[in-house]
C-alpha cells in the first residue's frame, strides 16, 4: 500500500468518576461494546484475554464494527495512568499506536487524554482524520460517561 505520511488524533473527555473507575474498563475488554463505538469482542480471535476482566500487556483483543475485525495488542500499562495498545490487524491503517493516558481532576474526577498515530493509504487521509477523529471522541466520551455518570466538556 503506498501511503501518506503519519496522520494522528488527539481527543479528551472528563469523567466524575476516579482514575480506577475508568482504567478498570480499559482493562476489561469484554467492557468495550457497552461504552465504546465497538459492536462486539470477537472472543475466538482474541489471545491472552483474562478470565477476570484484568487483560495484560501482549494480549490481544479483536473488535467488530459492522463487517470489520480490528486486533489490537496492549504493549504498556502504567496502572491508573497509561494504557498503550498498537494495531496488529488494522484492515486500511498501519503503524496504529495508541494510548489513553488518565489524570486525576481536583475533585475526584478524571480527564482521559485518547490519542494514536496511523498511516493510511494515498487519497484516504482527510476521511480518515475526520473519521477517526469523531470516533475516537465518541470513544472517550462513551467511557467517561459509563464509568461515571454524565461526562464534562474538558
Amino acid at each position: 500500500m503506498s501511503s501518506s505520511g503519519t496522520q494522528s488524533y488527539d481527543v479528551t473527555a472528563q469523567s466524575t468518576a476516579p482514575p480506577a473507575a475508568v482504567w478498570a474498563l480499559l482493562l476489561d475488554a469484554r467492557s468495550w461494546p457497552s461504552w465504546s463505538g465497538v459492536g462486539s469482542l470477537e472472543v475466538g480471535a482474541s489471545q491472552g484475554l483474562s478470565a477476570d476482566g484484568r487483560d495484560g500487556v501482549g494480549a490481544i483483543r479483536a473488535f467488530r464494527t459492522g463487517k470489520t475485525v480490528t486486533k489490537e495488542r496492549i504493549t504498556a500499562l502504567d496502572p491508573e495512568r497509561r494504557f498503550s495498545y498498537e494495531g496488529v490487524d488494522v484492515p486500511v491503517m498501519v503503524d496504529y499506536q495508541a494510548a489513553v493516558e488518565l489524570r486525576e481532576t481536583p475533585g475526584g474526577g478524571t480527564r482521559i487524554r485518547w490519542h494514536g498515530t496511523y498511516r493510511v493509504g494515498r487519497g484516504k487521509a482527510l476521511f480518515f482524520r475526520w473519521y477517526l477523529g469523531r470516533f475516537m471522541r465518541a470513544m472517550a466520551t462513551g467511557l467517561a460517561e459509563h464509568a461515571g455518570g454524565p461526562a464534562r466538556r474538558p
